[in-house]
């Protein structure tokens, strides 16, 4: 047995690996971490201050209701034809005209896939020339 005394080296505790490892769980969670504000988007439909429309021969009106039903120029679609249907009413309605301009006119509560069914029929008939009604940012009639 030793019973001397001798010089005693006092405990030393290495924080380098613990810094490490922390490190390495900072960086993991940053990088697979999901922000909330992709999440909580809110979309703010935008109104337009334009002038006062103005009736134009080129243009084809097509309305969509917010239940989903269309309107070529105030003619009423069958809501079972779908996008053919809405296709050759578009054809019909472009026929006497010179570069048509469709002009869509949709409820603010129309489906977005409504809208979309109309960009389609109007790709389908060839015409390229789109515009959207809006509203008048005090209300009133709606603008081009």
């Amino acid at each position: 047995m030793n019973f001397r005394p001798g010089s005693r080296e006092e405990p030393e505790i290495n924080l380098i690996p613990f810094i490490d490892i922390l490190l390495v769980i900072l960086i993991f969670l940053v990088l697979t971490t999901t922000y909330s504000k992709y999440t909580e988007l809110q979309v703010n439909l935008p109104v337009a201050d334009a002038e006062a429309p103005r009736q134009n021969p080129r243009e084809i009106v097509v309305s969509v209701g917010s239940d989903g039903r269309y309107a070529v120029d105030r003619l009423v679609l069958d809501p079972s034809g779908g996008v053919e249907a809405l296709t050759s009413a578009l054809q019909q309605a472009a026929a006497d005209r010179k570069d048509p301009v469709i002009v869509i006119s949709a409820d603010a509560t129309a489906a977005h896939q409504s809208v979309i069914n109309v960009m389609d029929a109007a790709r389908r008939a060839g015409l390229v020339q789109i515009t959207f009604a809006t509203q008048h940012s005090g209300g009133g009639a709606p603008k081009r």
